[in-house]
């Protein structure tokens, strides 16, 4: 097979893969649009290899974003250029009677022939090992507080405020939870540990660190999540894609907002831990936000606090500057120590004279 050149040409060859746990059914459409193979085959980079060896030409793929695509990405990197589709984006337009593998191969490479396939973002390869590092130390938090949870649980059952109150058998429930939470503790401790030598460097690492209420957790998060801050075209967008911002369900005159699962719930998460935090370490931050409480829900108010950090976050990574020291217009009062893993200014440590300045308040951070 040939490899894929540098220059981007038109494809000779569109193809659509169905993916599943142990198999995966290929469709390729030649230019226009007329099949020319397919093949239901085991989930095997070889196989896959072997698939497109079999007609010579340039060619480009197709696979929904699941979870197996790892691998895929992997098989086919520098012999097939390799778009990620948008699951949900795909069940939108392409609802059909007849559901079977090899006519979802066949719609996905369509769609890509057509120019029309909803793409999914596909995380760098040099990000990709970190993220999903960082998303199994949240699931193990997670873990944890669950744990602690069951532990506050069971005091409330039997109406004691200490374990040493508890029953022998109560005690026994309390100390395996006990036990599990400190297990939880230390492996989340030794991913963090993996983790900082490789990002606590990072240039946008360090910018998202002087962010009001972003701490190293969140600042992880959030460059790990966001990767290539230019595939956002506005803050707004940004906003959207970390759900920030409540769905539309309007018909006719009726005019309704609503919850979205649509978007990246790392980044809500880890927004909404800043903004709490932002209003209990900032006074500027907490004057703001009970302007809001007072007209408006709490969790309203704090969701708007939430947004705010995002649209400096965003600024911030989108012109490669650094934090002007203001919130809406207002100098920060507090500022951030230069203790670890606050190195100096990422300005300073560039030498390239770029990202030399603060951000003016007209990028929409002092606004």
């Amino acid at each position: 097979m040939i490899p894929l050149p540098a220059a981007a040409m038109t494809p000779d060859y569109f193809t659509g893969l169905d993916l599943h746990k142990r198999s995966v059914t290929a469709t390729t459409l030649d230019a226009r649009g007329a099949v020319v193979a397919t093949a239901k085959m085991p989930c095997r980079p070889a196989a896959l290899l072997a698939y497109f060896a079999q007609q010579p030409g340039r060619h480009a793929a197709t696979v929904e974003c699941t979870t197996g695509w790892y691998w895929v990405k992997d098989a086919l990197d520098g012999h097939v250029d390799l778009t990620l589709a948008h699951a949900k984006g795909i069940k939108a337009i392409a609802a059909a009677k007849v559901k079977t593998d090899s006519a979802d191969a066949a719609m996905l490479a369509h769609l890509l022939r057509t120019d029309l396939l909803p793409e999914a973002h596909m995380v760098s390869d040099e990000m990709r090992p970190l993220r999903d590092v960082l998303r199994t130390r949240l699931r193990l938090v997670e873990r944890r507080v669950a744990a602690q949870n069951s532990i506050a649980r069971l005091l409330e059952k039997h109406n004691v405020r200490d374990v040493a109150e508890l029953d022998a058998f109560g005690r026994l429930q309390a100390e395996t939870h006990i036990e599990q939470a400190e297990l939880l503790h230390a492996q989340v401790k030794r991913l963090e540990s993996a983790l900082v030598p490789h990002l606590v460097p990072d240039a946008d690492v360090q910018r998202l660190l002087r962010i009001p209420g972003i701490g190293k957790a969140c600042a992880f998060s959030i460059r790990l999540e966001v990767d290539d801050i230019s595939r956002f075209g506005s803050d707004r967008a940004f906003f959207s894609y970390c759900r920030l911002v409540p769905g539309a369900d309007n018909s006719g005159d009726r005019v309704r907002h609503k919850r979205s699962r649509n978007g990246n719930r790392y980044l809500k998460l880890a927004f909404s831990h800043a903004g709490v935090r932002a209003i209990q370490y900032y006074p500027e931050v907490k004057a703001w936000y009970g302007s809001k409480k007072r007209k408006k829900p709490e969790a309203v108010a704090r969701a708007l606090v939430a947004k705010e950090v995002a649209r400096i976050a965003y600024h911030v990574l989108r012109k490669q500057q650094d934090l002007n020291g203001q919130f809406k217009g207002k100098p920060l009062s507090r500022t951030k120590k230069e203790l670890w893993p606050l190195l100096p200014s990422p300005a300073s440590r560039t030498g390239d004279g770029q990202g030399s300045g603060p951000v003016p308040p007209s990028a929409g951070m002092g606004r």
